[in-house]
């Protein structure tokens, strides 16, 4: 074997790249002025007899770079003519400018996984719950317009001192309607909505509950304005240093949320912490400083439990009327998600007599099963 044929490589380890460059080099000149001497083929014939390519094959790379400008081109149109957004992004009502993308740029891979993960917590539907749903709580559904709304629809007036508020605590006794009212935000305000729990930032790498933290923040900052809800923040940002005997871990995630509600890398982005809890004592001192607006959510007033009465228990036509005023003065001290099983345990009366007629059973029920 010759020194310039020793140089080629063996016929049994060629790659299609390998053959390519092999007989760009031999016969590549005289392919191009064939090129150039023959008309142009029809877009049919771009396969030959034998099997092999043709020749807009020759430029692999170009063709690659045409299928992925054409495959940005078609991404950007479909997310143009979409009007809900498949994306997870709640529209904003501007029709002729295309959708955010979904994730924001991060410096590492690592960070763009946990985003992933975070993007199953937005709110992609909504949840179908309207203020005039909520029985009651007439304060506190304006003091959310307040807070959350208005700075939406009106941006100009708040500013400077009047800048809006960035975290706003919802307390008071189980069964008030706390979760009723951020569904209601959810619902009525036009803003990317985080559902975020425990399970969703704590995790069990190293490090990695911190990362979820500050990713959810750089989430909430590119898809602005937007709400993270906190349900039961008790269970995650309680007092730090209790009986000596909390985890680094839970150290750490506590330190990094703070620093994210209240720090240098704070923006002048609409992005709203809504926070929802029974124990408002059993948070640190730190967060109810960063949670700003406190709002109470009481018991519901006798005028409340009447309305829900009447909209559980509607009166059929033809019958005699339900006494909603003694139900009201007799459920005193009840929260709404109590005198919703009072209704449900009376409506299950006649389907337990309906129950009993249909078995075939003549067993009396005692009047404290009823």
């Amino acid at each position: 074997m010759g020194a310039a044929e020793s140089m080629d490589p063996a016929p049994t380890r060629w790659t299609f790249q390998d053959f390519k460059a092999f007989y760009d080099s031999k016969f590549g000149r005289k392919k191009d002025a064939e090129k150039e001497d023959s008309p142009r083929q029809p877009t049919d014939s771009k396969v030959m007899a034998n099997g092999s390519c043709s020749e807009s094959t020759g430029n692999l790379n170009g063709i690659s770079n045409r299928t992925a400008d054409l495959a940005v081109f078609e991404q950007f149109e479909s997310q143009e003519k979409s009007a809900g957004g498949h994306s997870g992004v709640v529209s904003n009502g501007n029709e002729g400018k295309p959708q955010r993308p979904l994730l924001p740029p991060f410096e590492s891979a690592e960070m763009r996984t946990l985003a992933e993960t975070l993007c199953r917590d937005i709110i992609r539907g909504s949840p179908d719950v309207k203020w005039e749903s909520i029985k009651g709580l007439e304060t506190a559904k304006r003091l959310l317009k307040e807070a959350v709304v208005m700075p939406i629809k009106y941006p100009k007036y708040f500013t400077g001192l009047l800048s809006p508020w960035k975290g706003i605590l919802l307390f008071g006794p189980p069964g008030t309607g706390k979760t009723m009212l951020a569904k209601a935000v959810a619902t009525e305000c036009k803003t990317t909505f985080f559902n975020i729990s425990a399970s969703s930032i704590v995790s069990k790498w190293r490090g990695d509950s911190e990362k979820l933290v500050k990713v959810l923040f750089e989430l909430a900052r590119h898809h602005a304005p937007s709400t993270i809800f906190l349900d039961e923040i008790d269970a995650i940002i309680s007092q730090r240093g209790e009986a000596r005997s909390e985890h680094e871990a839970s150290r750490r995630l506590k330190t990094e949320l703070l620093i994210q509600m209240d720090g240098l890398t704070r923006t002048n982005e609409l992005v709203f912490v809504l926070a929802a809890t029974n124990l408002p004592w059993e948070l640190d001192a730190a967060m109810l400083r960063r949670l700003e607006k406190r709002i109470l959510v009481p018991l519901p007033e006798p005028e409340a439990r009447r309305a829900m009465f009447e909209e559980l228990l509607p009166s059929a036509p033809g019958e005699d009327m339900i006494p909603y005023d003694l139900l009201a003065g007799s459920t005193e001290g009840y929260s709404g998600s109590d005198i919703r099983l009072v209704c449900k345990e009376a409506a299950m009366q006649p389907l337990r007599r309906l129950m009993t007629q249909l078995e075939g059973k003549e067993e009396v029920i005692p009047e404290e099963g009823l």
